[in-house]
């Protein structure tokens, strides 16, 4: 299937979701993301594979990338879903997809973004009493170079 016939299957059935001007990327309500993420993976559109989250910080919001895959169908789609700095929680994918599970603990890690319902929500790459999340932009350099000191 086409990216753009994926995506008009996707705003048929969930017309709050927005097709990201010039790119094939959905843009989904983060209220919308568990429902959306379980028509996804059943057929027709049979996103069997979900191979990336990660976040970019923005700013003014963070910006939530999934990247799926459907290995049978042999498509793919990206969704996006923005969060505000005041509310960084979404919920967890890890119920359909057993990669979320490493995949949003690193986000949690790096970000700070709480996937609501994760079965085992804790820092992965950091030490567990890291302070602060290193990829958000007001991550402070002085904490950094303090840790490496250590």
């Amino acid at each position: 299937m086409r990216p753009d016939e994926i995506s008009g299957v996707i705003k048929t059935k969930f017309p709050q979701a927005k097709e990201e001007a010039g790119t094939n990327n959905i843009i989904v309500p983060k209220e919308s993301l568990l429902e959306l993420a379980q028509y996804l993976k059943n057929p027709p559109l049979a996103f069997d594979n979900l191979h990336c989250i990660t976040a970019v910080d923005r700013k003014e919001k963070m910006e939530l990338v999934y990247i799926l895959y459907s290995i049978c169908e042999r498509h793919g789609v990206t969704l996006k879903v923005y969060l505000t700095p005041e509310d960084l929680n979404v919920a967890s994918l890890s119920a359909l997809w057993k990669s979320a599970n490493w995949l949003e603990r690193e986000v949690y890690d790096l970000f700070g973004i709480i996937f609501s319902g994760h079965p085992d929500l804790r820092r992965i790459l950091n030490p567990y009493d890291w302070k602060g999340y290193p990829l958000r932009k007001d991550y402070s350099n002085l904490t950094l170079h303090y840790a490496l000191l250590l």
